[in-house]
């Protein structure tokens, strides 16, 4: 029987999560294709260890090219990790279709196919497994996020649905729901937010919501989140684990934030974001 591939291909490893994890893999022994759209933007990742290739999630021939490569030399890849992503801010009604659409592509698209690619030769060697990086904001929802949540939820949902159709092929689905991370995660938000017009009704509700933003990546809840190490060491664990956990919310604030929403009535939670948000009128 051929040797089964643990080979670890990871989606957005430019930096972030996504690099963070491809390092700490790699300097943990396991056999780690880093990715990204841009190859000289991970070239670095070598110096890890790490082997590099370049894959743009939105692009079907770009995926089916990582995936080939990494088949063709490990004969599977043995662990997924779909990292990649970015955040779609602004109110619902002023984000130009086109923007959604791009939204998808790459938060739910993207990880739907990736996934449909390597599914087959997991099957074949009875052994996988498919990491999502969702988000704390896939169990719940803050104002002028509405797209990105959109994205997140759907992951959670996809996730759920996944785990049940593939475990009788040896393949495990985890879902990670990180919370406050401090990367580039939020500077890359607000330049797209600051890409929709902000004339009009929603000019207020935008610019608070930037600074709200803002003040928790840099304020004193920083203090209940964490740096992408975090997530890189629990899907580390994760991967490890025989029987591998479903859902893993990661930090602090992910834990709190979740258990608030859960046991809140919707018009308590919208009573408590409208005392942090002006609310368009």
């Amino acid at each position: 029987m051929p040797e089964i591939s643990k080979a670890v291909l990871i989606t957005g490893c430019s930096s972030g999560i996504g690099e963070a994890t491809a390092r700490r893999l790699a300097t943990g022994g396991w056999t780690v294709y880093a990715t990204a759209r841009r190859l000289e933007a991970i070239e670095h990742l070598r110096d890890s260890g790490c082997r590099t290739l370049a894959l743009d999630v939105t692009d079907e021939h770009s995926m089916q090219a990582a995936v080939e490569e990494v088949e063709r030399t490990e004969g599977a890849v043995g662990v997924l990790v779909n990292n990649a992503g970015y955040s779609q801010g602004g109110a619902i009604e002023q984000v130009p279709l086109d923007a959604a659409r791009r939204q998808f592509e790459t938060n739910v698209f993207g990880l739907i196919r990736m996934t449909q690619l390597v599914l087959p030769a997991m099957r074949d060697q009875h052994w996988g497994k498919v990491v999502n990086i969702g988000s704390m904001g896939g169990r719940l929802t803050f104002p002028g996020g509405g797209l990105y949540h959109a994205t997140k939820y759907a992951v959670e949902a996809i996730s759920d649905v996944l785990r049940f159709e593939v475990r009788g092929f040896g393949v495990d689905v985890v879902l990670l729901e990180p919370g406050l991370i401090t990367t580039e995660f939020a500077a890359n938000a607000m330049a797209k937010n600051s890409e929709i017009s902000t004339d009009g009704p929603y000019t207020e509700f935008d610019a608070k919501v930037s600074a709200l933003t803002t003040g928790v990546y840099e304020g004193p809840m920083r203090r209940l989140g964490g740096g992408p190490e975090v997530v890189a060491k629990a899907i580390e664990k994760a991967i490890s684990r025989r029987r591998a956990p479903t859902r893993v919310p990661v930090t602090p604030s992910a834990r709190l934030s979740i258990l608030q929403r859960k046991l809140l009535p919707d018009r308590v939670w919208d009573a408590a974001m409208r005392t942090q948000f002006p609310q368009p009128k």
